[in-house]
């Protein structure tokens, strides 16, 4: 018989090659996906955004009640309603008032006739009393006669003059009447949207008491003018300057960024019980057409612009670790670690001063398991 045995042990020999090649494959390290961001130019901003989200509110905005009590028997509006300035939006049984300016109005009739009357005595009297004058100067007519004339047209001046001044007592009279009356109804003060009504005919409402607020009979939005306002951390409220340009941006407009500026910031700061202090800053839209269909008390988000660099060597901020470092793919998909010098920086972007060229390559989801200096990686994209 022929002996096997060679061909046995080139086949141990053989499989025994494929299982260390089998463990050493395995024993390398696996590439970690990635997602990578090339170095280029751009703008760079240097911002600061509010701590919570802020409030979409109208210029003017007014809680109406009226300054007394009692039962509604007129509400032409609703909810929604547009108003103009001087319409009436509610009015109170108010029969007794009007019935009470009739009748110093025609009371203020009855003096100004009176007036008249008197007036016209007292011309007639001083007519007469001239002539009686002349006539005594020509010995026609007596001293006595001639004196009492001329008492007489005095005394019916000062008549005269005392039924004009009634005139004016009942005059006064009735614009007490008025403005006991105008205060049985509720005005509008300016152009704008009923957005709340509280009230129905036949109700009674009476005043708030001192010291209980109550909810407004209505309240009034002049949405043609509408502002943001939004609470920042008390030390970013301190490099923030009125006239920034700023970027608002509303929930329910989705990812659309409305271009703005800071017009007021508030001159004291606010210490609210478990949150941290902040300073109400407004801001403006520059283009007052993009609001038209805006509601007051929409939510929104101010971004502030405080400085700003036109092609600037940047990267994404989520790239920059703690220390200002950031994941450079290299050779052979291998990343390293590299120190940078940064500028300016918001949410998006970081301006790089030194430690990066344009065109090489960082790692922006950083917060991967296994992504650290000397990994192995393999690319999920290109570019950003």
């Amino acid at each position: 018989m022929k002996r096997r045995w060679p061909k046995v042990f080139l086949f141990v020999l053989m499989t025994g090659a494929a299982i260390a090649a089998l463990v050493w494959w395995l024993m390398q390290p696996k590439p970690v996906t990635v997602l990578v961001a090339q170095v280029s130019k751009g703008t760079v901003q240097d911002s600061v955004a509010n701590t919570r989200a802020g409030t979409v509110k109208a210029c003017r905005r007014s809680g109406l009640s009226p300054s007394i009590g009692g039962q509604i028997v007129h509400m032409p509006i609703r909810e929604g309603d547009r108003v103009k300035a001087g319409q009436v939006l509610l009015e109170f049984w108010n029969d007794d008032l009007t019935a009470q300016l009739l009748l110093a109005q025609r009371k203020t009739r009855a003096a100004e006739a009176k007036a008249n009357q008197a007036c016209i005595q007292a011309e007639t009297a001083l007519r007469e009393s001239r002539r009686l004058q002349e006539l005594h100067k020509k010995k026609l007519a007596s001293a006595e006669v001639t004196d009492k004339a001329v008492g007489e047209a005095r005394a019916a001046q000062a008549a005269c003059q005392a039924a004009r001044v009634n005139v004016e007592v009942s005059q006064a009279q009735i614009d007490v009447a008025e403005a006991a009356l105008e205060r049985t109804r509720l005005v509008a003060p300016f152009d704008g949207v009923a957005a709340q009504v509280n009230g129905e005919i036949g109700e009674f409402v009476t005043p708030s008491p001192i010291g209980v607020p109550t909810p407004p009979a209505v309240d009034l939005i002049d949405d043609s003018c509408i502002y943001v306002s939004a609470p920042m951390d008390e030390v970013d409220a301190a490099k923030i300057r009125v006239q920034m340009p700023a970027k608002i941006s509303l929930d329910a407009y989705g990812d659309r960024v409305f271009d703005g500026k800071v017009r007021r910031i508030a001159p004291y700061v606010l210490d609210r019980e478990k949150q941290a202090r902040t300073v109400e800053v407004e801001a403006d839209f520059n283009d007052p057409q993009e609001t038209k269909n805006m509601l007051a008390g929409y939510s929104a988000d101010i971004e502030i612009i405080l400085a700003q660099k036109q092609d600037a060597l940047r990267v994404p901020t989520e790239a920059v670790l703690e220390g200002n470092k950031v994941l450079v793919l290299g050779a052979e998909n291998l990343l390293h670690e590299q120190p940078i010098e940064t500028g300016l920086d918001n949410w998006q972007y970081t301006e790089v001063l030194s430690g990066l060229r344009e065109g090489q390559k960082v790692v922006v989801s950083v917060d991967r398991d296994g992504v650290k200096d000397g990994a192995l990686v393999k690319i999920e994209n290109q570019d950003r």
